[in-house]
């Protein structure tokens, strides 16, 4: 079966998260991805580790776990762009492909003649789309950005971490990810507009842009009146109550969506004294209301154990669920029957594979397919130098003698 981006080619310039999450989800839906290494080292995210990928004896193999996070269904060549031999290799590999990706510093392609001002006449059907830290204008364009640096300046640790303490980083590099996913959306409008009208383009993703385009609540909230949210821990700013509450033997977390399930939750924890009493009636009230509702709620809630709250509400149509580490994920009936985890053969692990997180986007006719695990530094080389440019066994000989491959 066909992936709906097969017979795409992409060459692939990213490395760590940002740019590899993009190329990567391209990957799953069926583009070729090409991914350009710097020989004898990689990507930086290759020694990212401990932990490393453990082959059928439980030894470590000197893949990083990191790296296999993000880099699956890629074919990795390595090549010199510090060589003139290395950037003409570039130049005809591009030839060959439909999108070209990089999250170099800006500008920082532009001495090797791989900048989108170089190609974009050469190659005028070509999509280049650059990540980076704040994009290619302003201030800040020349600054190198990293994800713990963009979620403090884009405002998402502001409103992240107890009302009382620190400033919080999310558990995961967010920045990363989120700039990688507007990234892979962008290059399929761009491919749909070249389709139309066979015109490349060039697209410009900045972190520090895409952060704030994720406060989305917080950032409506805060344009509608002047007046910067506070962090409010796992609490909701507009809809109470919508957090984590602690019970008699762990954590919860309840969502109450609407007055109807409020009033149910009072029903079943038997305070419907609350649901009556104006100041909490209704959501508008509860949000106004919430330092004298919430200690209520948690006094309440710790007297019983998760399970009693987690069984009778969810029979009452009360929205809640437990929290659960990373062996309860994977190992919830849920997870397991949507296919979230996701098992291939790596050339590094013997019979001991590699388990992955799946791609979650479900298409009924294309669905995301899975080809090659995350590859060895330079595996495909010589494959992909064959196949794109047909190279000679003499030519990658000498490219490879000389230092370029």
């Amino acid at each position: 079966m066909s992936g709906p981006l097969d017979g795409i080619r992409v060459f692939d310039l990213t490395r760590i998260l940002a740019g590899p999450t993009c190329t990567q989800m391209l990957g799953d839906l069926g583009a070729d991805v090409i991914k350009i290494e710097r020989p004898g080292t990689g990507d930086d995210t290759r020694k990212f580790a401990p932990p490393y990928l453990t082959d059928g004896d439980g030894q470590a193999t000197g893949e990083s776990a990191y790296f296999s996070c993000a880099n699956r269904n890629k074919r990795s060549v390595t090549l010199d762009l510090t060589k003139p031999q290395g950037q003409e290799l570039a130049r005809r590999m591009i030839a060959e492909c439909d999108v070209f990706a990089d999250n170099f510093k800006t500008g920082g392609l532009a001495k090797y003649g791989l900048d989108y001002a170089s190609l974009k006449d050469a190659f005028p059907g070509l999509i280049y789309c650059s990540i980076t830290g704040f994009g290619q204008t302003g201030p800040y364009a020349e600054r190198p950005g990293y994800d713990v640096l963009i979620q403090g300046m884009g405002g998402f640790m502001s409103v992240t971490g107890d009302p009382d303490g620190e400033p919080q980083k999310a558990g995961i590099p967010i920045s990363d990810l989120i700039a990688g996913m507007y990234a892979a959306v962008s290059i399929n409008a761009a491919l749909r507009h070249r389709e139309i009208t066979g015109d490349g383009q060039f697209i410009d993703i900045g972190m520090l842009d895409t952060t704030a385009a994720m406060l989305s609540i917080m950032g409506a909230n805060y344009l509608a009146t002047g007046e910067a949210p506070a962090r409010l821990g796992n609490a909701h700013p507009n809809i109470v109550p919508y957090q984590s509450f602690p019970t008699a033997d762990g954590d919860i977390i309840l969502a109450v969506g609407n007055d109807g399930q409020f009033q149910r939750f009072c029903e079943f924890a038997e305070c419907t004294h609350l649901s009556e009493d104006p100041r909490f009636a209704t959501n508008d009230a509860r949000v106004q209301n919430r330092a004298e509702l919430i200690p209520q709620l948690r006094e309440i809630v710790a007297a019983k154990s998760s399970a009693h709250w987690l069984g009778g509400l969810e029979a009452r149509n009360v929205s809640c669920g437990p929290i659960n580490d990373l062996e309860q994920v994977f190992a919830d009936p849920q997870i397991e029957a949507r296919g979230m985890k996701l098992h291939m053969d790596h050339p590094a692990t013997g019979t001991q594979g590699l388990d992955m997180v799946a791609s979650p986007m479900r298409l009924s006719a294309t669905p995301p397919s899975y080809r090659h695990p995350p590859p060895m530094l330079g595996q495909h080389t010589d494959e992909v130098l064959r196949e794109l440019i047909d190279a000679s066994d003499d030519e990658i000989a000498a490219w490879r003698a000389d230092g370029v491959i």
